[in-house]
């Protein structure tokens, strides 16, 4: 088994709100875990403790579980892991904030029976095939909203974690029936791979390759080479700056099972 992370911020002088891991239990399989931290628009979330805490905690919490816990769905261990990080913080902070910390998701776990995942927002899950296929796994509610929409921080937030909108990993537990989910027989899947919007760039963004190709990078130049793809691309002033940032956290995770 080879795995592979890397994760580098969008700005040296701020602090990274991407989270990876890797686990491999004593009962055998492996899980990875991949959250994208929302920075709050405009500043201001009601929280004291800030993004890079908020992700730790789920992040360490959705790790946990899903290495100890086998016999819960993953659709459970995201509620629970939501659960008892919002009770965390929930006497210092104002929870009900429409910018309370929150973080995009992926989660993927196998033993040798199955693979087992959960995306909600707009990372990416890439499964591929024994012949080499590459099925993405999306959760494609943001890309629908209209781009002129997501200019206005009220628009926006109107739309977070409310029905017509998007959703993420923020306080409510209920977002995890939000999430899409599903399980492939374990023989059907040679690799994956977890990308937080930074590093899927490559392929959504920027185009230069399609999901199968750059799972090929991946595989040939790993984990940090293609985060330095994508700050290549990111950096060429013909360019215009990507969506609203030209430089994004960006975190890839690869696992050839």
């Amino acid at each position: 088994m080879r795995i592979d992370l890397a994760s580098a911020p969008g700005d040296p002088e701020r602090p990274n709100e991407d989270w990876l891991s890797a686990a491999l239990p004593a009962c055998g399989g492996g899980v990875l875990v991949a959250l994208d931290g929302v920075t709050p628009p405009g500043g201001g979330d009601g929280c004291v403790h800030g993004v890079p805490w908020f992700v730790a905690r789920l992040g360490g919490r959705l790790t946990e579980l899903s290495g100890s816990r086998r016999d819960m769905r993953l659709d459970r261990i995201l509620a629970e892991a939501v659960g008892s990080t919002a009770e965390a913080h929930r006497d210092t902070c104002d929870l009900s904030h429409t910018r309370t910390p929150q973080a995009t998701v992926v989660v993927v776990r196998w033993d040798e029976t199955g693979v087992e995942h959960l995306v909600l927002s707009d990372s990416v899950l890439l499964l591929q095939a024994p012949g080499g296929e590459v099925t993405p796994v999306l959760d494609d509610r943001l890309d629908r909203v209209p781009r002129e929409v997501l200019r206005s921080v009220a628009a926006t937030d109107a739309l977070r974690n409310a029905e017509g909108g998007f959703f993420t990993a923020a306080a409510d537990p209920a977002v995890a029936a939000r999430a899409v989910t599903g399980h492939t027989p374990r023989g059907q899947v040679r690799a994956v791979a977890a990308l937080t919007d930074g590093a899927s760039r490559w392929t959504d963004m920027f185009r230069e390759g399609d999901w199968a190709e750059c799972l090929g990078v991946l595989r040939k130049e790993g984990a940090q080479g293609l985060i330095t793809r994508v700050r290549t691309l990111e950096s060429d002033p013909s360019r215009p700056p990507a969506r609203h940032k030209r430089h994004d956290d960006a975190s890839a995770a690869y696992a050839e099972l």
